[in-house]
């Protein structure tokens, strides 16, 4: 989600023309979605995979509520805003994506269950470090505004506005970097500004989220400190 850059529609009512959803929605936090004529109808290319892989690939059995990430809360976004897939079987999982809000962890949860946002993340992580899963990590999300990446991240949304750098709580940053150094642990996935972006960063994107208030030293190091405090605990487990 996050903010638009300006003079790429800023607030409007759609996103920019790029093939990751299904449709375009009025909140200016969606991506739109290029089209494709299929018998008569129109569907968004990134649609249309999903039909195709539908009909020709099996799936992973799946139970309704699982948890990828324990501490999280289950809260189902609608399939309209995700494909199903078989990460990391059929896409590699390299790249964790930082989104914000601007708005409400409540406004998260709502337009991600909305089937016509057209637009959801894998997480939600509220201020006071509460985290909310919303689709499985082996699904792809629709998130980032470009369909590689879609296919190749997971994507973590923070409450709160780019413009408010208080809304960026000790508590949510360090929750966040205890579930990204977890992403980070079970896919393999360096812990460094290559691989943990900002949706700023996603390339032709037009959205300008976490922002110039998103610390990003600090959170790095959250991150590295909880990617070795993990570490030691499987070491002990073990």
């Amino acid at each position: 989600m996050g903010e638009k850059s300006r003079g790429t529609g800023g607030g409007g009512a759609h996103g920019s023309a790029s093939a990751d959803g299904p449709k375009a929605t009025r909140r200016a936090v969606l991506i739109g979605g290029a089209a494709a004529v299929l018998g008569g109808g129109v569907l968004a290319r990134e649609e249309l995979s999903w039909v195709w892989r539908k009909v020709s690939v099996g799936h992973k059995p799946r139970k309704d509520g699982e948890l990828d990430y324990l501490p999280a809360q289950w809260v189902a976004a609608s399939s309209a805003n995700w494909r199903m897939a078989d990460r990391p079987d059929d896409y590699r999982i390299d790249r964790v994506v930082i989104h914000v809000v601007q708005g409400s962890y409540a406004v998260a949860l709502q337009v991600f269950k909305d089937p016509g946002h057209g637009a959801a993340a894998h997480y939600v992580v509220r201020k006071d470090g509460h985290v909310a899963q919303m689709i499985r990590e082996l699904d792809v999300a629709y998130h980032a505004g470009n369909r590689g990446y879609n296919e190749r991240s997971i994507g973590i949304e923070h409450e709160g506005f780019v413009e408010k750098p208080e809304d960026f709580t000790d508590t949510m940053y360090r929750s966040s970097a205890r579930l990204t150094a977890d992403i980070c642990h079970r896919y393999g996935i360096p812990v460094d500004r290559e691989h943990i972006v900002g949706h700023v960063e996603v390339p032709g994107t037009d959205h300008t989220d976490p922002g110039k208030n998103w610390n990003w030293d600090r959170y790095m190091r959250f991150v590295r400190e909880e990617s070795a405090r993990q570490k030691t605990a499987r070491a002990r487990a073990e």
